[in-house]
């Protein structure tokens, strides 16, 4: 589920998963955390930060997960929160598609 929150242009993802395999939400930030630092950096964040809506206005990343805000209610139930700045971030991804696909072009 994904809902608005009373920003200009901020939004958040509010994500319930069941999982099929058992992690903790330990597990899960670990997870995260080392692909925000590795392949996805640049796209997905991390932080453990106490954060509000507006610290993420003008971030050009697509998602950046709030660490403090989920919680698992076991090893196979948790609840995921990620932001966004839906305006910026989109921006951010269409600028990246056209680099790409003027580098396939040349």
């Amino acid at each position: 589920m994904a809902f608005r929150v009373p920003t200009v242009d901020v939004s958040v993802v509010d994500l319930t998963v069941r999982l099929e395999k058992k992690a903790s939400y330990e597990e899960i930030k670990k997870a995260i955390k080392e692909e925000s630092e590795g392949k996805l950096k640049g796209i997905l964040g991390y932080t453990e930060d106490d954060v509000v809506s507006t610290d993420f206005i003008g971030d050009s990343r697509s998602s950046i997960f709030d660490a403090k805000a989920g919680i698992a209610l076991n090893d196979n139930f948790v609840k995921l929160v990620s932001w966004y700045d839906n305006e910026w971030g989109y921006s951010s991804r269409v600028v990246d598609l056209i680099v790409h696909i003027a580098s396939v072009k040349a």
